[in-house]
This record gives structure tokens, C-alpha cells and sequence, in this order.
């Protein structure tokens, strides 16, 4: 079963930045519209960012001039940089491609 890999979540500090990456295998990533999710216990998966093949992206408004998805073909790997982290943008964060998802990786912003 096709699955992506992501790495990078963590602790991290008011203020604070994390990237997280994720790879996905074969030839999967292309024609794809990649992004990230984030999910909190209670609350439904919400869509945090996205980016196009021909690199039209999205952006959660909360995150907006913080957060940056960016995506390297040739190493078929999705990132998302996050700057001046708040305690809301903590959660389990998945990434995506169509029907294809990331196993999740924790993000904790904690003083």
C-alpha cells in the first residue's frame, strides 16, 4: 500500500519554528495537489495549506504570513515551514496527495 512519509513534527515553543516533510514514493507526486492538515482531538481535520503542481497555493488564514508549503519535485517531497507558532497550531499534522495521506506527525506548541 502506497503510503507517505512524514518527519518533523515535535515540540516546539511559543514563537518558535518547525518544518515538516513528507515523501512520497514512485510517481505519485506529480499531477497532485499537495497539503497539509492538521486535526486536534474534538475538532474535524481542517485543511492548513496547499500547493499545485504549477504552484498556486492555499493558506489557512490563521497561518497566513507564518506558515509556507512548498514542494520539490525532483525529491518528490512536500514541506511545510512554520514560523511564530502559537499554541492553536498545535495538533497531529497529515499530509496529502488526492486520495493519499501522510500517518501523521504531532505538533506541540507548549511554554
Amino acid at each position: 500500500q502506497v503510503q507517505l512519509v512524514e518527519s518533523g513534527g515535535g515540540l516546539v515553543h511559543p514563537g518558535g519554528s518547525l518544518r515538516l516533510s513528507c515523501v512520497a514514493p514512485g510517481s505519485i507526486f506529480s499531477g497532485r495537489t499537495a497539503a497539509w492538515y492538521r486535526q486536534v482531538p474534538g475538532k474535524q481535520r481542517e485543511l492548513v495549506a496547499a500547493i499545485s503542481e504549477g504552484r498556486t497555493t492555499y493558506n489557512l488564514d490563521s497561518v497566513k504570513g507564518r506558515f509556507t508549503i512548498f514542494r520539490d519535485k525532483g525529491l518528490k517531497t512536500m514541506y511545510l515551514s512554520m514560523n511564530e507558532m502559537t499554541l492553536e497550531d498545535t495538533g497531529v499534522y497529515y499530509c496529502n496527495l488526492g486520495d493519499l495521506w501522510g500517518q501523521g506527525t504531532q505538533v506541540t506548541v507548549s511554554s
